[in-house]
């Protein structure tokens, strides 16, 4: 079971997102703010990581920046409401694995994840 690590300052898509992913059969890990999100990583081995980009304190583009830092590979999907040209560019520099838009459907999530999960390795 693949392990993934939320991170998103709204309660309501947190608790969508747990709800809809321990469903799906995967276990799960919240994160309410940047800081904690880094925290858990550290801690808990995600193997993959669904970030919000646009959070107060520290957003979503420093957590992936600081991230990139600790692990060139680890599987990001920023998972925002909008986004700029300029961000995508940003983010995709940063190595992001998916950009998903929270306004698209559980079914476009469900592949992204897939994906993402196909470049991970098994634990052994």
């Amino acid at each position: 079971m693949a392990k993934i690590l939320v991170i998103d300052d709204d309660r309501s898509v947190r608790r969508l997102l747990e709800t809809f992913l321990r469903r799906k059969g995967y276990e799960v890990v919240l994160a309410d703010t940047g800081q904690r999100g880094l925290e858990l990583f550290r801690h808990e081995c995600p193997d993959i990581i669904v970030l919000d980009l646009k959070m107060p304190g520290m957003d979503g583009l420093t957590v992936l920046q600081r991230l990139r830092q600790l692990d060139r590979a680890q599987p990001v999907i920023m998972f925002t409401g909008t986004w700029t040209p300029k961000v995508e560019q940003q983010v995709r520099a940063l190595g992001v694995t998916e950009l998903v838009n929270k306004a698209c459907s559980q079914e476009h999530l469900e592949a992204a994840l897939t994906r993402a999960l196909k470049n991970v390795a098994p634990v052994t």
